[in-house]
């Protein structure tokens, strides 16, 4: 089966924010308020984070959301695949790489140079599959300090 990816709209907004959640809560990290708030902005076309469902034959079975950023480091834009999901009953198929690669695709199609991700440490599938995909494991260390209430 081939997978496809699709802009997220307005009227996507609950079905992502049920996948997000989904995908949290599985990662151990439950969304907030500020966290719910912001998928309902990013499903209705935040710039800064376009928003994609995966489908397969019609029906949503997962989503990406690419983050935008600058860096020198980088050579210029530079972004980050902010969250990869896939429901259960999809894994196991090839699935995972496919969504990576149109992640990839899309990435590179809005003019992203240099693709970033990170991944649980529990999670060595994922893990595996993103050096399997060329990724690189930078040895660094990411570091996050919230600048407002909810971040």
């Amino acid at each position: 089966m081939s997978l496809t990816a699709r802009r997220t709209q307005p009227a996507d907004a609950p079905l992502l924010l049920a996948l997000s959640r989904d995908f949290h809560n599985e990662d151990g990290s439950s969304l907030d308020a500020a966290a719910e708030a912001t998928i309902a902005h990013v499903a209705a076309g935040e710039p800064l984070a376009p928003a994609y469902l995966l489908e397969e034959n019609g029906a949503a079975i997962g989503f990406f959301i690419l983050t935008l950023g600058y860096s020198v480091e980088n050579g210029g834009t530079d972004g980050f695949i902010d969250d990869l999901y896939l429901i259960p009953k999809a894994r196991g198929r090839g699935l995972g790489k496919q969504a990576v690669a149109l992640a990839m695709e899309q990435a590179r199609a809005i003019g992203i140079r240099a693709l970033l991700l990170e991944v649980e440490a529990h999670n060595t599938r994922a893990y595996n599959l993103y050096l399997n995909m060329g990724f690189a494991d930078t040895k660094r260390r990411l570091l996050r300090m919230p600048l407002a209430d909810g971040a």
